[in-house]
């Protein structure tokens, strides 16, 4: 397969979706490639309750079906493979992937980050044994079950609480004196009878035989340590920006693109949208923003190596 496209976009989570809608109706030809289901981390999302002009809460899943369709109706296509790399030729862009080789004129890397680990002793050892990274995915196999949470932020809380649907054994882990989510979910998670709070703690060690049995815990201020019972273990301690396929770009320590007010990168005709970049602030709204502007700013670099820019 060899192809050539005005737009590729690589990712198909909120920022990815949105930038081919976007594209899509400007009359550009965009491809979509995306190695999972279209939607990105927003999929873990049970209920989405802070979007705006979405009353009824929807799932993340809902809202990434709906964003695909537009995107389609608009004339967006979409490829189901695996990017292997992304080099320069010329003013164009060639993304090797499972199925072949594309080649674009512009290209939105809206490929999303992943879960980081915490690194601790027993955590590959058990992973898919009781520890896991996402709780709509793995929560139902530990109802009623004594189950920790790793983690402060908006997705440590949020996690939290829809466990605590499944059980009321939810004992939250993290190792500062305060969560750094939002304040209102902040304030929720204290208040739900079902979660119990460890502050200046961090998890140290994940024990068993052929499951997760225990956890090793220790105190930030003290340090002391106690092992604990557990039946399973959900980290939630941050992500990492997927850029390793565009080596070529500026990144920051962490990996992530810096990029300006257009989303545009340090490489003419490359923009960053989504978790990829760097970022305050990391939701599906942002993402989606990301997403538009990106796919504005493409419309606009083509008009102008094309000599069609507005005068």
């Amino acid at each position: 397969m060899e192809q050539r496209h005005e737009l590729v976009i690589i990712g198909a989570g909120p920022a990815g979706l949105t930038a081919a809608q976007y594209g899509a109706r400007a009359n550009l030809d965009v491809l979509v490639i995306e190695e999972m289901a279209p939607g990105g981390q927003a999929l873990f999302i049970e209920r989405l309750e802070n979007y705006p002009g979405i009353v009824n809460q929807i799932s993340g899943f809902e809202l990434a079906e709906a964003m695909r369709t537009q995107a389609e109706q608009f004339g967006a296509a979409f490829l189901s493979a695996s990017v292997r790399s992304v080099s320069r030729q010329g003013a164009d862009f060639v993304v090797e992937t499972s199925e072949g080789t594309i080649e674009a004129q512009t290209l939105i890397i809206a490929s999303g980050a992943k879960h980081r680990h915490l690194g601790v002793l027993g955590e590959d050892a058990f992973s898919g044994k009781g520890v896991s990274y996402c709780a709509t995915c793995d929560g139902p196999f530990f109802k009623g079950k004594r189950i920790f949470v790793v983690g402060g932020g908006d997705t440590a809380c949020d996690e939290a609480m829809y466990l605590s649907k499944l059980t009321d054994q939810v004992i939250m882990v993290h190792r500062k004196d305060r969560f750094r989510a939002q304040k209102a979910l902040a304030a929720r998670v204290l208040a739900n009878p079902r979660i119990k709070v460890l502050f200046d703690t961090t998890l140290e060690e994940i024990r068993g035989d052929k499951k997760v049995e225990s956890v090793l815990l220790k105190g930030t201020v003290q340090g002391d340590t106690r092992e604990e019972s557990a039946d399973a273990v959900f980290v939630f301690v941050g992500s990492d920006p997927q850029t390793g396929m565009v080596p070529f770009v500026d990144k920051d320590a962490t990996g992530s693109i810096p990029v300006d007010d257009h989303m545009r990168t340090s490489v003419p005709g490359l923009f960053a949208a989504g978790d990829v970049r760097v970022s305050p602030f990391r939701q599906v709204v942002t993402a989606c923003g990301d997403g538009a502007i990106a796919a504005h700013a493409a419309s606009q670099y083509l008009d102008e190596v094309q000599g069609n820019a507005y005068r």
